[in-house]
């Protein structure tokens, strides 16, 4: 396997605890050579109608190929399938709950039929995920089965998300509505506010609250100095209003 060959760790776990680390532990008994980077540990918790605007964004810019295990998964060991989607020539594995859906471009979707000799009905991320991922990763094949991409579960939801999907460790409210479909002339409602657009945090007076187009490309609301979700009593699920 080529020693470049890297996997990306999407998920709900939080940093303390064991999880994240046995991620680590079972792909590399899968795998010696690959690489294994941490995107995130913090993404909305069992919320995975919320992460899946998150994913694309912070997958973005990962350079094909990749391998990218993603788990927000409050219906673990359930009949849930588990599957492998193949996205701009990177592959993402995870729950069908919704959390791939919102992928661009999708070009394949895989219900993953392999199984470990063990696995535990709680946590699918360390005994099926990370080692289909790792297998994958290693020019292994594995046994799937196709599914049609609008079979999904998510492959009818909009394609973008008017809710605050995460609130970062300043307060910032990132949104599901990518930056791209806006103008600096739309206004944001919320918290009882019309909620203008500005470049950055120094184009607005200390405390003022505003919109802009945020480091992964989604609409965040912000406020100069202080916490934006502390001003507008806003957090992960709230809705917001386009205007």
């Amino acid at each position: 396997m080529p020693s470049q060959s890297t996997i990306y760790l999407f998920t709900d776990f939080g940093y303390d605890g064991p999880y994240v680390g046995q991620l680590f532990a079972a792909i590399r008994a899968a795998n010696q050579q690959c690489e294994i980077i941490n995107l995130m540990h913090d993404a909305p918790a069992m919320r995975p109608d919320l992460a899946a605007y998150l994913l694309p964004a912070v997958t973005e810019a990962l350079a094909a190929p990749a391998w990218t295990v993603g788990v927000v998964d409050p219906g673990v060991g359930s009949e849930r399938p588990a599957i492998a989607v193949r996205s701009k020539g990177r592959t993402f594995v995870g729950p069908d709950n919704g959390l791939l859906s919102r992928l661009p471009e999708i070009e394949s979707v895989e219900r993953i039929d392999w199984r470990p000799p063990r696995i535990s009905a709680s946590f699918h991320g360390r005994d099926l995920f990370a080692p289909v991922a790792a297998r994958l990763a290693g020019g292994e094949d594995i046994e799937t089965s196709d599914m049609p991409v609008d079979q999904i579960v998510g492959a009818d939801w909009d394609a973008e998300s008017a809710r605050v999907i995460y609130v970062d460790r300043y307060g910032n409210l990132m949104t599901g509505l990518s930056a791209k479909t806006f103008t600096k002339n739309n206004k944001i409602s919320c918290g009882g506010r019309h909620i203008v657009h500005a470049t950055t945090f120094s184009a607005v007076p200390p405390g003022e609250v505003f919109w802009y187009e945020n480091s992964q490309g989604l609409v965040e609301l912000a406020a100069n100095g202080v916490s934006a979700s502390d001003v507008l009593s806003l957090a992960t699920g709230d809705k917001i209003l386009v205007i």
